[in-house]
């Protein structure tokens, strides 16, 4: 058999009598995923390994307790030899040859009427992949489909389209009874860091009300009838206040949409995630939140600064720039971590040096963590301010300020030292 002879179909089993003829570790998983279509399995065979005992046990297949008799193939819609006997398989072939069953022959492959895919399911979608009787390169490509099906690299939005006609790409989405929202928490902006649940559910989205900052790139990669509201705000910039974002949310999943309201790092991380969700919940909108990986410990991360660390700090306080400090624990040992926080670095800076800090704590302002365009600039509170108006930093930003920025490796030897000890001067990017 040639690879050119087949022919992909699907086959509807539901109710209908099939053969497996064999109880060993092959016959096993082809009687459970037979079974899990529904079908009626009759499984033959003197002695049943303990999966396939499980089954019969369990009264899920009709088990005759011995060999094969070509009178068992009688009443068969589809067969499977599994016996790991050549001579018995190949007789299961021929009687179902004969009575026009097709019939998988897991003892001879290429002589065999039908072969048995890869398969995976994710939601309503079955992939099958045969691979020219090759079945670990069919299961290695199935587990590549079934990867970037469960991320979202392969879409599985659904189309308009009738049982008997064909779906075409071009056809809008489907009307869906009941809409619903999710709240994704993109994460640092970063494309890969956003999770698999976040991503899938970006890919079936109808409609995504998106943010400035997250993983913009993920909306080019969305489908031309995909719905992309933009409610952006910048500092001091609000043109879409949040009352209408709320209203938004509620409004299209009540049309029968499925809603990602895509947001940049966590959705309740100062992402006022909770109050989308109370208005959703409030109007009857089906809502779920997915986490993000939120930006107050992750883009320190990527100026190698750790929020936390054995000798140097034990918690941390993570707080808008615009909020009160002064009730922030103090001391150096403890970090702060600022978001929206470049812009009020006059006021919150003084405060924190007063707070038990003084002028030499090490701060740190990180600007479009994880993009081409990352810059980090290093000084200490006496400092930082100066160097920020010099080197025009701007948001999105995060600031650090702790005895932990010591640990990056971008940190200037005369902060460095205070954790290391001497070393080779390492410069900040600024």
């Amino acid at each position: 058999m040639a690879i050119v002879d087949l022919y992909p179909t699907s086959l509807r089993l539901l109710g209908r009598p099939v053969l497996v003829v064999g109880g060993g570790t092959v016959a096993a998983p082809r009687a459970k995923a037979l079974l899990d279509a529904g079908a009626q399995v009759t499984l033959v065979a003197p002695e049943l390994c303990a999966p396939a005992r499980e089954l019969a046990d369990a009264g899920l297949v009709r088990w005759l307790a011995r060999g094969y008799e070509s009178e068992d193939m009688a009443d068969a819609w589809y067969a499977v030899a599994a016996t790991n006997e050549v001579a018995i398989d190949n007789q299961v072939a021929a009687d179902a040859e004969a009575n026009r069953v097709w019939c998988v022959n897991h003892s001879s492959a290429q002589e065999s009427a039908a072969w048995t895919p890869a398969v995976a399911t994710i939601e309503d979608v079955k992939v099958a992949v045969n691979a020219g009787g090759d079945p670990l390169r069919a299961i290695a490509i199935r587990n590549a489909i079934a990867a970037a099906l469960e991320t979202g690299d392969l879409p599985l939005q659904r189309y308009r389209g009738t049982a008997g006609g064909p779906v075409s790409p071009d056809l809008e989405p489907l009307d869906h009874s009941g809409g619903s929202v999710a709240l994704v928490g993109g994460g640092p902006g970063a494309e890969d860091l956003i999770t698999v649940r976040g991503r899938r559910l970006l890919a079936e989205a109808d409609v995504v009300v998106a943010d400035r900052l997250g993983p913009r790139g993920l909306l080019e990669t969305l489908g031309e009838n995909v719905k992309i509201i933009e409610v952006g705000k910048t500092p001091g910039h609000h043109p879409v206040p949040q009352t209408e974002i709320n209203a938004i949310l509620v409004r299209e999943a009540k049309a029968g949409n499925r809603v990602v309201r895509l947001k940049g790092g966590d959705p309740y991380v100062l992402g006022r995630g909770g109050e989308e969700a109370i208005a959703c919940r409030e109007n009857g909108v089906d809502v779920e939140v997915v986490p993000g990986v939120t930006s107050a410990v992750s883009v320190p991360a990527a100026a190698g600064i750790p929020v936390t660390h054995r000798g140097l700090a034990k918690a941390f306080t993570m707080i808008s720039g615009h909020e009160e400090l002064e009730n922030v624990p103090h001391g150096s040992d403890h970090t702060v971590v600022l978001l929206m926080g470049v812009g009020t670095l006059n006021r919150s800076m003084p405060i924190l040096e007063a707070a038990g800090r003084g002028s030499d704590c090490p701060v740190a302002i990180i600007e479009n963590g994880f993009a081409k365009n990352q810059r980090v600039t290093i000084g200490t509170l006496g400092t930082i301010v100066s160097l920020a108006q010099a080197c025009h930093v701007r948001n999105p930003a995060v600031v650090v300020v702790g005895d932990v920025v010591r640990v990056s490796p971008l940190a200037p030897a005369e902060i460095a030292t205070a954790y290391y000890g001497t070393r080779e001067t390492i410069s900040s990017l600024s």
